[in-house]
Order: structure tokens, then C-alpha cells, then sequence
């Protein structure tokens, strides 16, 4: 049996955080092409002066890294091997909770299900990584392994073998997961702060052959982006 290492990150999904919009991201392959894909990442670093340690995020964007940051975003399209998908709530405000009866975090675990219920395969085992900031991490590890189980009638185990919390920094694809998701995410906010952030933007659109406005089709499997437009609740 396959085995496929998925890679989780999610920016803006808090309640009460300030923000509308809800991002989560997923980037997976298959475990055997790991050492490979994580090597590389580091000899891009390498090339570019920076220590193998140094961690690859959007927040850390800037002009001085710039061909360093669009490094990384050619070599991910240049990887067969690697497969982004990002799911992008545009307005978390217009949530009606209590009409539905559920709470933010059931909305939560509804929309990672919805992230990964085209990356997984019934004739593959999947390792799922996370990297959740709040001090919840465990509990909600433990929930969301048992609901994508149910979901997906995996009684015997075989399909989720693991969801298990790591740390960026731990992570070569999980930081790459922050500089996708980040990119799509500023870009559904409309924000235009950083020349750098938005060359890279446009970089991610080149690439990809899409806008990044709307939904693409549930088969294309290098950069997949569902835009939720359910109603006021899930």
C-alpha cells in the first residue's frame, strides 16, 4: 500500500481573531520522495546564503529574499512529485452558527474535511502533520483524526494511519504550506503592503495558469483552491 505524508497549516481560523477571512492549506506526497524533496529545499537555501535551519514563511518575506522566496516557488511547480491544495472561507463574519446549531470549531473540523477529502485515497494509507498554534493543539488533533476517520469509514485505521502535531520548524513541506497559503490568503484580502509578497503573488498566477479567484477544478492536482461558498452555515 501507497503511503502519502500530508502537511496542514491554517491562517486566520480563529472566532474572534480580527479577521474575515479563514485560509487552510494542505501540501502532500509520497513519503518515500520525502528526504528527497526536503534535501532540496535545503540546498535552495543553501544557494541563497541562508543556514538550512532558516524557516520558510510569509511573514518573513522581504525585498533582500526575494529571489530566494521565488526560488521556492519554482522549484515547487517544478516537483511532480508535490501537490497543493488551499481552501479559502471569504468571510467568516457571515457564519450563523446558532442557526445551525454548531459551534466554531465544528465548522472547523467541517472545512479541514473539506481540504483533504480529495487528497485521500481509499488504496493509500495518509499521514496527516499539523502545525496548530493554539494552546488546543492536542485536543483538536485527537478530534479531527476521529472525524476524518468517520467521515471516511476508515474503521480499520488503514486510510488515516496518523494525524500528528509538529512544529514549522521541524518541517521542510510544512513550511512550505505557510509561503503557499500566505500568498493565497493575502491575496483574498486585498492587501497590497509589500511589492516583494505581491511579486511573489503574481509569480504563484504565472505558474499556475490560474487567478487565484476562483475554484478550480476538484482533479487538478499541482495548485488546487476551493473558494467555500456555502450558506450562513455549513
Amino acid at each position: 500500500m501507497s503511503v502519502y505524508n500530508i502537511y496542514c497549516d491554517e491562517s486566520c481560523h480563529l472566532e474572534n481573531d480580527g479577521f474575515n477571512i479563514m485560509g487552510l492549506g494542505a501540501i502532500w506526497f509520497p513519503l518515500q520522495k520525502k528526504g528527497e524533496i526536503f534535501s532540496r529545499v535545503k540546498a535552495i537555501k543553501v544557494k541563497h546564503g541562508l543556514p538550512t535551519y532558516f524557516e520558510i514563511k510569509w511573514n518573513k518575506i522581504s525585498p533582500a529574499k526575494e529571489a530566494f522566496f521565488l526560488d521556492i516557488i519554482n522549484y515547487f511547480f517544478d516537483d511532480d512529485d508535490l501537490h497543493f491544495r488551499c481552501l479559502v472561507v471569504p468571510d467568516k463574519s457571515k457564519l450563523d452558527y446558532a442557526t445551525y446549531k454548531q459551534t466554531h470549531d465544528d465548522f472547523y473540523y467541517k472545512m479541514y474535511f473539506d481540504l483533504i477529502k480529495i487528497v485521500l485515497t481509499p488504496e493509500c494509507s495518509h499521514n496527516i502533520y499539523l502545525d496548530i498554534k493554539d494552546t488546543k493543539s492536542q485536543d483538536k488533533i485527537i478530534k479531527l483524526q476521529d472525524y476524518l476517520r468517520r467521515t471516511h469509514y476508515d474503521f480499520e485505521k488503514q486510510i488515516i494511519k496518523k494525524v500528528q502535531h509538529i512544529r514549522s520548524h521541524e518541517g521542510q513541506a510544512l513550511q512550505l504550506v505557510d509561503l503557499l497559503l500566505g500568498a493565497i490568503v493575502y491575496f483574498h484580502r486585498g492587501l497590497q503592503s509589500s511589492s516583494t509578497k505581491l511579486k511573489i503573488i503574481q509569480k504563484i498566477k504565472l505558474r499556475s495558469g490560474y487567478t487565484l479567484q476562483q475554484t478550480t477544478l476538484p482533479k487538478e492536482s499541482k495548485l488546487n483552491l476551493f473558494i467555500w461558498k456555502g450558506g450562513n452555515g455549513c
